[in-house]
């Protein structure tokens, strides 16, 4: 059947096999409760690497600001790269780099460098055009969730149809960035929603870790490192694997 706002709603009803069977007290099973798959009130999107392709660009700007201060950036920096805010990679950098510039200065650094290679180098990752559009004629909010300067988060939203997003959260946004439960509380919470009824959309563990701690279900994109599914977690190779019709499944319901 069809909600208002035209969101198709699949009505489920779990019944034993044997239901129209004589129960072992005499009479028939009873019937479990109604339970309704909806689409989410609002999805959540990650931005670098779940609607970009702009991954490999921070860590270029990162091994570009780190060959400055004379360090070499490698497979082993990657916990403390991919993933995270300028502000926590600028820590980061700090701490391993002798004679490092202050904080601030990383930071400054690193924000102008990522910023210079993401302008003009903007690409929607496979699938992501086409999921916009179906949950846009589903009528379900959308909004992105980042870790990334407010001047790249505008710079993305502009390429892709700022009109596409009812909110975005940037990390000067929030006190605390991912992997902290505070940009999806907030982009919630901005929506006027409770978190548990949103879908968040994310790439990294990072940014999983804090849309489960606020209490999203997640649709995880394993197109940077492998991802494991768990309890509402489903893990997806791309963006292109997916339907609107589908993302009823991250979400169930009791009907009353």
């Amino acid at each position: 059947m069809w909600r208002p706002g035209g969101v198709h709603v699949s009505v489920i009803l779990w019944r034993r096999a044997d239901h129209n069977g004589p129960a072992s007290s005499g009479g028939p099973d009873p019937v479990p409760p109604k339970r309704v798959a909806v689409l989410p009130a609002a999805v959540l999107f990650d931005m670098d690497g779940t609607l970009v392709d702009t991954e490999h660009l921070w860590w270029e700007a990162v091994a570009d600001v780190a060959a400055r201060v004379g360090y070499d950036l490698g497979e082993t920096d990657a916990a403390d790269v991919v993933g995270h805010a300028v502000g926590h990679t600028a820590g980061y950098l700090n701490t391993v780099v002798a004679d490092s510039p202050c904080v601030v200065e990383l930071s400054d650094a690193l924000d102008a460098a990522f910023s210079a290679l993401v302008e003009g180098r903007i690409e929607p990752l496979p699938g992501v055009v086409d999921l916009l559009d179906g949950l846009a004629a589903a009528k379900v909010p959308l909004a992105i969730v980042s870790a990334s300067p407010r001047r790249v988060v505008d710079l993305v939203s502009r390429a892709l149809g700022a009109e596409r997003f009812a909110i975005t959260v940037a990390a000067e946004d929030v006190a605390r960035t991912k992997p902290h439960p505070a940009p999806y509380l907030v982009a919630a919470a901005g929506l006027g929603l409770a978190p548990n009824t949103c879908l968040a959309v994310e790439d990294t563990m990072v940014g999983i870790a804090s849309a489960e701690a606020a209490g999203c279900a997640v649709l995880a994109v394993s197109s940077t490192a492998p991802i494991k599914s768990a309890p509402g977690r489903r893990v997806v190779g791309s963006l292109a694997m997916v339907r609107v019709g589908e993302l009823a499944d991250s979400l169930v319901l009791q009907a009353n």
